[in-house]
């Protein structure tokens, strides 16, 4: 099973800061206790507050509310947001009573969603009539409510890395690989580290910049702490790859669909993912991919042009 790494959660945001910025709660529709941990007991309470903006902190959705409140949430392995139109909402629109095993009351919502609403835990609706429902068969997604003044103090968020993109350089990576022996790939999914890298775009990144993922992590770094030259390339490829999957909307894998429905395609440029026993698509190379396992996860490599 295939989490939604940061180009999906980043696109995820992006959908829903086009859908719900500038809109006004008017009641959100509770449907269980929680999912990996109990909803906030104030979680009603954003009912008359307005979505002022939606960030991203590694794979967390952070929505800014009006009143200084931040909404997290996380997508866990299968959770994802669909949005409704005003007048989607209105053409499927069924008694709130409606129920399936055990009393559960269930979205209208359940052809679109799937599952048949059973899995619609939470439903966000606004002044406007349009509808934000979030859905997670899984259950391993994250809901909190806080003041954003806790921001930098809050359990899920104070130990985070740095995010991979601009700012972060070769440097900030070798200052954090000198000392380690563990492989390059399990150093890569430590989200103190680094943000957001995941199991995926780890495997491309590393197979683009000719690394094995089992290489320690130490071997990258010079003896006077500064990156080596591989070291600066897979900095280059991580970024790379990454801005890519966003632009190609994520990868479509398992429950994977962005606020509208749509799919990512980024999937299609899999050099490595998913490819054991075929060809490695580098020029020249004539390998075959292989499989192996790290940590429980499944490590996608090139033997021939990965050392």
């Amino acid at each position: 099973m295939n989490l939604p790494e940061l180009p999906e959660v980043e696109t995820v945001r992006q959908g829903l800061i086009q859908g719900l910025q500038g809109k006004t709660i008017r009641d959100v529709l509770i449907r269980r206790e929680g999912l990996r941990f109990p909803f906030p007991d104030d979680l009603p309470t954003v009912a008359g507050t307005t979505v002022v903006d939606i960030r991203r902190r590694a794979k967390y959705l952070l929505i800014d509310l009006d009143d200084g409140r931040v909404l997290l949430s996380h997508l866990g392995m299968s959770g994802r947001y669909t949005l409704f139109s005003s007048e989607e909402a209105d053409a499927v629109a069924v008694p709130l009573l409606q129920t399936v095993n055990g009393g559960v009351p269930v979205s209208a919502f359940g052809n679109q969603t799937g599952y048949g609403g059973k899995h619609d835990h939470l439903e966000f609706v606004f002044t406007d009539g349009t509808r934000a429902v979030y859905t997670d068969p899984r259950r391993f997604g994250v809901i909190d409510l806080f003041p954003r003044l806790e921001e930098p103090v809050h359990a899920l968020l104070e130990r985070l890395g740095p995010e991979p993109f601009e700012q972060w350089t070769a440097k900030d990576l070798a200052q954090a690989l000198h000392q380690r022996k563990s492989a390059i790939k399990i150093t890569l999914l430590n989200q103190h580290i680094v943000v957001g890298v995941g199991n995926i775009y780890a495997c491309e990144a590393l197979h683009r910049s000719g690394i094995s993922p089992t290489r320690e992590s130490r071997t990258l770094v010079r003896k006077n702490g500064s990156p080596t030259a591989r070291l600066e390339r897979l900095v280059q490829e991580i970024k790379s790859v990454l801005n890519e999957a966003i632009s190609s909307g994520g990868s479509t894998l398992n429950d994977f669909a962005s606020v509208d429905g749509t799919l990512g395609y980024f999937a299609h440029q899999f050099t490595v993912y998913g490819r054991e026993d075929e060809p490695c698509l580098k020029e020249g190379c004539g390998g075959v991919i292989e499989r192996i396992t790290q940590s429980n996860r499944s490590t996608f490599l090139c033997p021939r042009c990965q050392n």
